[in-house]
């Protein structure tokens, strides 16, 4: 086999693991065994897309088909990352909901498979040109790598504006939007205080489908409070983050209450969420879009 088309291989996928694996907003992976777990499959990941075509070309076939087994064990990814994230639910405020954990779990398999891509592309320019070719190939892959991690998000699809929280008797609207009935009067004075009221308006009718899915607005609340915190507790269901549609307009408004009252981070917060992949029908000019 040529050593050096797989060591250079291998080298470029697992920096792209590296430059992937960063704790965001979402705070996942937080903790040293996910960062041990993720790293140990990304050199893998990268060792089985670096060997492949050498050893098919050294006619070692036996060492192939072993490859082609050891990346399809990287379906139980999913599994492993969808029970971690289902587990932490129990001890969330404000869970994720079923639609981004899935999310997230399809994300963590893909880039098990993004490494393997760039490890065979890096490794096939070197054994079929040189050294510096795979070198090329391998930036421009961690580039275009970069540029495929990046989804829409709601700033995106959709129009994010303040809303005013207004009481009507023990009714909670925000603008016209009716949210939930609060009985006592201090929680009603705190909420009127300490509140926010959102407005996300859809600028499509694609877009309106997507945030009335209420795993989507799930998505919403929870980065929400991940990134500002809030001041619900277990005792204080009334300051439970909430959402509700307009069935007229599409709009749907949020109500929240974060442990500092800013507005504009709010804002901010929720354009910055991504869309779910399982809220979006396949549009053919996405592509094209992304990379316009």
């Amino acid at each position: 086999m040529d050593w050096q088309a797989i060591i250079i291989g291998m080298s470029f996928g697992f920096i792209i693991r590296l430059l992937l694996l960063r704790v965001d907003y979402r705070q996942y992976p937080s903790y040293p065994h996910g960062y041990l777990t993720h790293l140990a499959l990304g050199f893998i990941a990268s060792a089985v897309g670096a060997v492949a075509v050498p050893a098919l070309v050294a006619k070692d076939y036996a060492a192939a088909t072993f490859l082609v087994l050891v990346a399809t064990q990287f379906r139980d990814v999913r599994d492993m990352e969808r029970s971690s994230l289902h587990s932490l639910e129990r001890s969330e405020l404000v869970p994720r909901g079923s639609a981004y954990i899935e999310g997230i779990a399809r994300v963590f398999e893909a880039r098990n498979y993004l490494i393997m891509g760039v490890a065979l592309l890096t490794s096939v320019l070197v054994l079929l040109h040189s050294l510096a070719a795979g070198v090329v190939g391998g930036l421009v892959s961690i580039l275009a790598a970069y540029q495929i991690r990046r989804g829409q998000t709601i700033g995106d699809i959709a129009e994010v504006t303040e809303g005013k929280l207004v009481f009507n008797d023990a009714q909670l609207f925000v603008n016209n939007i009716f949210l939930m009935n609060i009985g006592l009067n201090k929680i009603r004075e705190e909420i009127l205080e300490q509140g926010i009221g959102i407005l996300v308006w859809p600028l499509s009718e694609k877009a309106r489908n997507i945030i009335s899915n209420p795993g989507q607005r799930q998505a919403i609340v929870h980065d929400v409070t991940a990134i500002l915190g809030t001041r619900m507790d277990v005792d204080t269901p009334e300051f439970t983050p909430m959402s509700r549609r307009d069935s007229k307009s599409g709009c749907v408004g949020f109500f929240v209450v974060t442990a500092e009252r800013d507005v504009s981070a709010v804002i901010e917060a929720i354009k910055r969420v991504p869309v779910l992949e399982s809220t979006r029908a396949v549009d053919p000019d996405y592509w094209q879009k992304r990379f316009s």
